[in-house]
């Protein structure tokens, strides 16, 4: 079992999954969360050339939903962005950020499964966008493709719209703080159950997917299935199958969870990155050339931290056997992709990797193969090396990688900051190190302002902060006791530097070892960045074979 956290006093126990038994016949929000089922259009699509017809429902899935500001921020991630920049984004539906769509082809059955995508990149707010339009054409064959594979194979489709960072409420409060995207991703899927007898496909067989922030969303819904900790927020927007008294007449886990490079364990994060990375970072391969004396002395004590966290997980995890896990990942597809015809330049020859931008545009990378050899056929990886080679293709980020703001000279809300605080701070430290290393005078947060160091914050008026964290990383809920989704299908590309191989092979081990789990799919495609959705016809040829009978 993983061992708690952020402790006890912190979170609810989880082990107690909330929900009640058959004698609480519905929730306090039911009646109204109801779908009606004849509240549907119709659109024709072309499915590998074939017309399909589709049923599109649209609803709020919550009952007391919260009302967004009509001009929203920018979204900026970069140095110096800031959630609290001049609002710039026109938004027609104030209600956009909890509602859903959900698409029934014709060929779905009550036994097909329903497709959940989560679009919440970088833990941001992901307002609601529809995946299928129509007279769209769509393929099961094009590895890109996951509607074509999705409609092809009969499952219902699921577009979501959740709150995260980012977002400004009507009364201008920021009501996208952690948990609140896990909080609604939850909500839709009780909608979902409650509505189960309405729609083609079964809420037993939901597949949560997303991407980045959107796979961390879905590892931690993934991983914390009827978890009470949720309960009060779940309560608070009116969720489906939850009582005024805290009780639940409806579960919330799912079947399975198919998540791309997903960026979880943010409290520890920085911790990894930087033990993968001491030795290798410099100013040429770090953004912005950001590696003085601050970010060095930062990055070393970061380092230092990270042996003592693995070992505390419980997942017979040290250092070295993570760098040997590491080795053994990077080895094996090296093999996979020989084996399917691949090929590999010698040493001192040049990778050529295709690198596709959001837009869908393409860039030719050449980088000196400095790394890989070949033994009588079988792959020979220097580790190090590899590890330059990676932060060659994609310059490191700045130390600390995800907790960086208001310490070591950076300016501005930075990292993933603003994730956490309450509904009025535009940002707060989240770990020990941001936390007591916080140098900017009258930002509310940090050592420097409340004049404790982080475990005393935590452990008395800031114990709400920690829980943040904490409801938002997996392996708070793996081993705990919560329902944990049975299969999952784990990928992160073998060039993704967005964060640590350390962060996801510890979530891929601790996802196998808790009990619920029959089966992890992890691999770390070839030549692959930060990105998903790029093996689609693979993904959803797992996803068969685990929904069969």
């Amino acid at each position: 079992m993983i061992k708690r956290l952020m402790g006890a006093t912190v979170l609810a126990g989880v082990a107690g999954a909330g929900v009640a038994g058959a004698a609480l016949a519905e929730g306090a929000f039911d009646a109204q969360l109801r779908l009606d089922p004849a509240a549907f259009t119709t659109l024709q699509v072309t499915v590998d050339g074939a017309p399909l017809t589709l049923r599109r429902y649209e609803a709020v899935y919550v009952a007391k939903p919260v009302a967004m500001a009509a001009q929203q921020p920018a979204r900026q991630m970069g140095p110096g962005g800031s959630p609290t920049a001049a609002k710039t984004q026109v938004l027609t539906d104030p209600l956009a950020y909890q509602k859903l769509v959900v698409f029934v082809p014709d060929t779905a059955t009550e036994a097909s499964a329903m497709i959940l995508n989560v679009n919440n990149g970088g833990w941001f707010a992901s307002e609601l966008k529809e995946g299928i339009a129509a007279g769209g054409a769509y393929t099961s064959s094009d590895d890109r493709d996951k509607v074509g594979a999705a409609l092809a194979a009969g499952h219902v489709y699921v577009d979501l719209g959740s709150r995260g960072r980012g977002i400004v409420a009507a009364d201008d409060s920021l009501p996208g703080k952690a948990p609140a995207a896990v909080v609604d991703a939850k909500a839709a899927i009780r909608y979902l159950r409650l509505n189960d007898a309405v729609l083609a496909g079964s809420a037993e067989r939901i597949v949560i997917t997303g991407t980045s922030g959107g796979g961390g969303l879905s590892a931690v819904v993934g991983a914390s299935g009827n978890s009470a900790d949720f309960l009060p927020f779940l309560a608070e927007i009116g969720a489906a199958g939850v009582g005024l008294d805290g009780s639940s007449t409806l579960a919330d886990d799912v079947f399975a969870v198919i998540a791309y490079c997903p960026i979880t364990d943010l409290g520890h994060a920085d911790m990894a990155y930087e033990w993968q990375y001491q030795g290798i970072r410099s100013a040429g391969n770090t953004a912005m050339g950001h590696w003085g004396a601050p970010a060095q002395e930062a990055s070393a004590a970061l380092a230092l931290a990270y042996p003592d966290y693995l070992a505390s997980l419980g997942l017979t995890l040290t250092p070295d056997t993570m760098r040997a896990e590491i080795m053994a990942e990077v080895v094996a597809e090296v093999a996979r992709h020989i084996a399917a015809g691949g090929t590999v330049p010698d040493l001192g020859a040049e990778f050529v990797i295709t690198q596709r931008g959001r837009d869908g545009s393409t860039t030719e990378l050449r980088v000196v193969n400095d790394w890989l050899t070949l033994s009588e056929g079988k792959p020979q990886v220097d580790l190090p090396a590899f590890l330059g080679f990676v932060a060659r293709t994609s310059a490191l980020k700045n130390v600390p990688a995800f907790d960086r703001t208001a310490n070591t000279g950076n300016q501005g809300a930075d990292g993933e900051n603003s994730l956490f605080g309450t509904g009025t701070q535009a940002y707060s430290n989240f770990t020990p190190w941001g936390w007591n290393h916080n140098e900017v005078e009258g930002d509310g947060v940090g050592r420097d302002d409340t004049g404790t160091d982080w475990a005393t914050w935590t452990a008395g008026e800031g114990a709400g902060l920690a829980a943040q964290v904490a409801m938002i990383n997996p392996l708070t809920y793996l081993g705990s006791g919560a329902t944990t989704a049975p299969h999952w299908y784990l990928r992160h590309g073998m060039i993704d530097r967005d964060t640590s191989f350390a962060v996801e092979l510890t979530l891929a081990r601790a996802v196998a070892a808790d009990t619920d789990v029959q089966g992890v799919d992890f691999r770390l495609p070839w030549m692959t960045a930060h990105s998903g959705d790029y093996d689609v016809t693979e993904a959803y040829g797992w996803l068969r074979g685990v929904l069969a009978p």
